[in-house]
This record gives structure tokens, sequence and C-alpha cells, in this order.
């Protein structure tokens, strides 16, 4: 919740609060501990304007507290950092904390107020709830399975060919998955013109939607500021950003009407919902549209060669597990999941280590509201620090470094109790990620696709030192590691062939 703030826009910002106390004086009852703050703008200046999560779980150590509080220019906030702060309110009060902040930036200057994630709870939010639950429930998703392993193998061939560009092929293969699930869309091999505008809409959407990056998002009136005055270059950005969220949702779906007037669409979920709905002009398109779920996977699976950069012992241990269980004529396939419980835990761990959303989209309180002893006063923003919660040291110890086993009994199969341990990375109470069953799948069958046919390494510079990856991440909504170099080795001289080879079959 780091602001990016312009002086003439500041000043603007004071005057207003200026005379806003002058005629409101809020009420100050018991509320959770944090920084102290200024007077009028509050906390503004103590957030930082980039990995806020850190500066939070900070905060939440040096008070002894789950949850704190901060004053953001007048708009109350809670940062929940502890997994039973975030179960005892998001689970147990989900009808309290299940509404969403209005977020101008993100949904009015931006225009997201389409994507149901950023909706407001109510009705609309619920029919959308409903349908992306009807495609993406865990027996649902078990249907997208052939494709997952498709777009995983064709992420091999990529290695393959041009690893240098790893990160690129992560898109794609992200990219195509969606598209073909939610369109039934196959992309172009190279500079697929729908990969690239997602591309944009996801970087401006994780740009928007990290909780108060932006001033507008806690002073809705800034919004009507002209793009020319000193300090506006947010309504300027957001212009730039609006053609590629407007484009994301208009563009694909326009083609699939195209081919279903032609007789050649392939089944998709948006094909079954239109054959669903009626002629309502009330029913846009705009509600089935799917736009989350690659920056999960393409998050998520950096991570992962990251860490086997970084940890190489454990991608050898992970290795001879595949090699015991699958071994080395065929690639892996969802069949073999229950006998490979080393790579479930290290699928479990990437998510827990660098999770994607380190602060989940901002919830907003309904109603006043009390826990242990503190004031939450209604209409505060209510945030669910994943970071804090992941790396806490009661339930992960070492929390910063990489360890499968501890999802691991002594025997080596998975622990129950840790079963859902990692849920935090993919938000709270009802506003989960309802599409983090395919997300989940479509990055265990590429880690194991990728542990059975290579090798990753550090890459080396032209007079043979190794290049250290950094292990630093960007920050956003969304956060990915930064660019590092990565070698990806063959196993064997079978691997490329092998490779090839499934390809050919799923094509038959």
């Amino acid at each position: 919740m780091g602001f990016n703030l312009d002086i003439p826009l500041l000043l603007l910002v004071s005057a207003v609060l200026a005379l806003a106390v002058l005629t409101v004086r809020r009420k100050r009852r018991n509320l959770p501990p944090g920084p102290k703050g200024l007077p009028l703008l509050g906390n503004i200046f103590d957030v930082p304007k980039e990995f806020e999560w850190l500066a939070y779980q900070k905060w939440g150590r040096e008070f002894k507290s789950d949850i704190i509080y901060l004053d953001l220019a007048g708009t109350p906030a809670i940062v929940v950092n502890s997994a039973q702060a975030a179960h005892d309110l998001f689970e147990k009060r989900s009808a309290l904390y299940s509404d969403r902040t209005r977020m101008p930036m993100l949904n009015e200057l931006v225009g997201c107020d389409w994507h149901f994630v950023f909706m407001g709870y109510g009705d609309s939010w619920r029919e959308r709830r409903r349908v992306f639950h009807q495609y993406f429930h865990p027996n649902a998703t078990t249907s997208y399975r052939p494709r997952e392993i498709k777009v995983a193998r064709e992420l091999l061939r990529r290695l393959l060919e041009t690893p240098d560009d790893f990160m690129i092929h992560l898109r794609h293969m992200a990219g195509s998955l969606i598209l073909g699930v939610a369109y039934g869309i196959d992309v172009q091999p190279k500079n697929d013109p729908y990969i690239a505008t997602a591309e944009t809409a996801l970087h401006a959407m994780s740009k928007a939607g990290n909780a108060g990056a932006y001033l507008v998002d806690y002073m809705p009136f800034l919004k009507h500021i002209p793009s020319w005055f000193p300090g506006a270059s947010f309504k300027r950005q957001a212009a730039e950003w609006r053609k590629a969220t407007t484009a994301m949702v208009e563009v694909p779906f326009k083609a699939v009407r195209n081919a279903m007037a032609e007789g050649k669409a392939s089944p998709s979920m948006i094909v079954s919902l239109l054959h669903q709905l009626d002629d309502d002009p009330g029913k846009q398109e705009r509600e089935t549209i799917i736009s989350g779920g690659s920056d999960t996977t393409v998050s998520a699976l950096g991570s992962f060669f990251l860490a086997m950069l970084m940890y190489p012992e454990i991608q050898c241990k992970a290795q001879a597990e595949v090699d015991r269980v699958v071994g080395r004529d065929c690639l892996p396939d969802f069949s073999d999941e229950p006998a490979l419980p080393y790579v479930s835990a290290l699928v479990k761990e990437v998510l827990r280590w660098r999770p994607v959303t380190p602060l989940a989209v901002p919830h907003r309180l309904t109603a006043d509201d009390f826990y242990n002893g503190y004031h939450l006063p209604a209409g505060s923003i209510v945030v669910g620090n994943s970071w804090a919660i992941l790396h806490d040291e009661k339930t992960f110890p070492d929390p910063e470094a990489f360890i499968p086993d501890r999802f691991l009994n002594p025997d080596g199969s998975l622990r129950t109790e840790m079963r859902d341990a990692e849920l935090a990375a993919f938000g709270f109470g009802r506003r989960i990620c309802p599409g983090r069953h395919l997300a989940c799948a479509s990055i265990w069958i590429a880690i194991a696709s990728v542990l059975s046919t290579f090798t990753l390494c550090k890459a080396v510079d032209e007079n043979g030192n190794i290049i250290e990856p950094s292990g630093d991440y960007l920050s956003g909504l969304v956060t990915y590691p930064l660019p590092f170099k990565c070698e990806f080795k063959p196993r064997s001289g079978k691997s490329a062939e092998l490779i090839h080879t499934s390809l050919i079959e799923d094509y038959e």
C-alpha cells in the first residue's frame, strides 16, 4: 500500500484534508496498534512504495499483534499478519469481510470493473462466482488435464530449443492454457497477439491492483482532476492501461463469436456459456471472461526455476523420485501424482516460499467489528498479508529456506495437517481464487515434466565464472523474479527424443 506522490497533488490533498478535518472529527476507539503517523496524512509516508508486506510483517512483530492499524489519509486500514487472525476474520466472519474496496485506479480508471475478483460483494458477484465454480471446481478441472499436459510438453520443447527465453516460454504456456480453456483458442507459436495483450493487461492489473499504490484509491475525488494537472500522471498511465484491459476482454470474445457463426468454434467455457445464455441484453460477455491464472503460473514456475538453481540438492532428490516412479522412458502425467509426494511437496513449497500475491486483494469491512479487544471500524480496508502468514516461523521454521520436506512425514508421505498450509497464496475466505485448482494442476505437471527431462544449472559467463542469480523480485500485486540466467541441460541423450515424441503423440 505504498503511494506514488507528487508535490502538487500532495498540496491539493492536504488542502482538502484540512478542510475536512474542520467539519468531521473521527472518533478514535481502541484501535489495533500501528505506527503513529502524521496529522491529516496519517501513515502514508510510513508505508513503502514497494514490498509493503515486509513492512507490515515487521510492524506486526514490533507491536506483538496479529493485526495492525494504519491511517491512510483518513482511510482506516487493517493488515492481517497471521493465519489464525485470517481464519477468524475472513472465514468465521466472512459476511462482514467479503466485500471489496472501491479501488478507483483499477476499477474506474484502468477499467477492470468487469472482473469479478475486484467486484463488490453482492448478487452480481455471486452469479459470477457460481459460473466460475461450475467450470473450476476440483472435479470439473480434471477435464482440462489433457490440455495441461499438452502445454507442459510444448514448454519442454521450447526450453530445449531456446532455453534463454524461458520466461517468455512460461508466459506462452500459461496464456495458451487459459485461452484454450476459456475460449478454445489455439495460440500462435510466436508473437501471439492474444498473449501479448493479456501480458500488458495483467501487468496493469498487478500495478493498479496493489493495495494503495495510488493515492486516488483513498481520495477518489482525485480521479476527476484533469490529466494535464501536475501530479496527474496516474491518469495518463491509466488511460494507456485501459486500452489493454479492454482488448483482453473484447478481442478473444469477438473471435469466439465469429467462429460460432461460422460453425468453427472449438469447445470452451465461453462457447458452453453462450449456448446456455438467452438473448437477455443484460447478460454481457464480461460476465463470462477469465483472465486470472496465467500470472499465477508464470510467477510460480519462475520461482521454481530460481529455487532449483539455489538448491540443487533438492532438484536431485525430486528427480530421483520421478525416475523411480515414472522411469526414464516416458514423461509423467497426472496418474503419477499420488506416487510423487516429494514433487507435490515441492510445489507447495514454491507457493509458500515466494507467494505469487504477497498481499491479497484488499477486502472491505462492512460493519464495525471487534477482535481481541480491538475496534475494527466499518469501511476499513482489510488486507491479508500472505507473505507474513507463509513466513511465520511457528508454522514454517526457517521460513526463508526452501524446504519441501516441511510438508512431509518421516515416511515420505504428505503431512495431512499441512494439507492446505499454502492456501494463503490464493487469498482468503469467500474471495479465495476460484481458479486455484486449475493453477495448481498446471504448475504440478509443468514442474514434474521439467524435472523429468532437464537439470537446471547456474549459467556461466565467457570467462567460465558462475553467474549467481540475485534472487530479487519485482514488487506488485503479483510478483515475479527479476531476470536471471539459467541453463537447461537435457538429462540424457534420450530426453530430446522423448520430448519430441510426446508432442507427436499429443497431436495424433
